[in-house]
């Protein structure tokens, strides 16, 4: 298959740049995964779409703030966005502006609190960093880093966009990017599912650089996916392996993670590690029976995984419908539920 099949023209206006008032407020497609009929709904109707008995996975990662804008040493605004521990005070990265920044170059944020080293350029802007700082990094990234919102942002970060760019349940930090398809729910509509007979459980994938990595092959089959570290707990496992219904992913980074660890009977394994799987047309699913995504970019690795799973012509026709009904686009957008 080509990169091409998976094209489709969006206009700039539908593209979200900032969210719903309020999260639930989002539209929803309801897309039938086997004969492709659409249905246009708000988003809290998911609460009648799912069954008493299926189980509703969740990615409990939380979204670092990885953006650090600073000074080069010899003046000059840079900025370094974190994407991945690398271990001894090292992080994988992207820089701006990267014919400035080259081995040995230092970048400089808030009033010397943080110095990032760069000790090795690879391609496209990426680094590998040193940092050096006092205490820990977190609370320091909390007070000198943005949210890394997404390029098609095209705005500068605000106030409202350290909660939004979140999800409620979001518990474990290492994601540089939000697990997207989570961002309109709420603590009510998730207690409300829960009182309907969903169990709802949490798995973890920091989302990466395999997330937004622009797919540069002509043929999908070549492309390689940059792994993304995991974990399922034992809780998580047996909750999904013993339910009485289906499989709900909230999202591409759910669906990868328990199509990771499932096994060719669809029973699903607790266990950390690190994600590599690319999932395009032709792929069988062996866990995961309903998903809830948002719309995604154009030939990317997400698009062709939701055509995976509903089949290409469906997704293809319900992108151009949601196009044509006015849908939002992308991480601040609309959603649609797969089943």
């Amino acid at each position: 298959m080509r990169v091409d099949d998976f094209d489709y023209d969006l206009p700039p206006e539908s593209i979200a740049q900032y969210p719903a008032d309020r999260r639930e407020q989002s539209r929803m497609l309801d897309l039938g995964r086997q004969d492709g009929r659409v249905r246009h709904r708000v988003f809290p109707e998911l609460l009648e779409l799912l069954e008493p008995g299926d189980v509703l996975a969740l990615n409990d990662t939380k979204v670092i703030p990885a953006r650090l804008i600073g000074r080069r040493a010899g003046g000059g605004e840079a900025e370094v966005l974190l994407l991945e521990p690398a271990g001894d005070h090292r992080w994988h990265a992207l820089v701006r502006p990267g014919r400035k920044l080259r081995e040995g170059r230092v970048v400089e944020f808030g009033d010397g609190e943080l110095r990032a080293t760069v000790l090795e350029a690879g391609e496209m802007g990426m680094r590998l960093v040193e940092l050096e700082h006092d205490g820990e990094l977190l609370p320091l990234l909390d007070r000198l880093g943005r949210p890394p919102l997404p390029p098609y942002i095209r705005r500068a970060t605000e106030a409202l966009d350290r909660e939004r760019y979140q999800t409620v349940y979001a518990r474990e930090p290492g994601a540089v990017a939000a697990p997207t398809a989570g961002l309109h729910f709420t603590d009510e509509l998730l207690a409300a599912i829960e009182r309907s007979g969903v169990s709802v459980c949490r798995v973890t994938l920091h989302v990466g650089l395999g997330t937004f990595r622009p797919v540069q092959v002509e043929r999908i089959e070549d492309h390689v996916m940059h792994a993304e570290q995991y974990e399922v707990s034992g809780a998580a496992a047996d909750a999904i392996n013993s339910r009485e219904g289906r499989l709900v992913a909230v999202g591409t980074t759910v669906t990868r993670t328990l199509e990771t660890v499932a096994d060719a009977d669809g029973l699903v394994h607790a266990g950390s590690g690190r994600s590599e799987i690319f999932i395009y047309p032709g792929y069988e699913f062996r866990a995961v029976e309903a998903m809830l995504t948002n719309f995604h970019l154009p030939r990317s690795t997400l698009v062709m995984m939701v055509s995976a799973f509903a089949g290409r012509d469906h997704t293809m026709a319900a992108y151009h419908e949601a196009l044509a009904e006015g849908y939002r686009f992308y991480s601040y957008g609309d959603c649609m539920f797969i089943h």
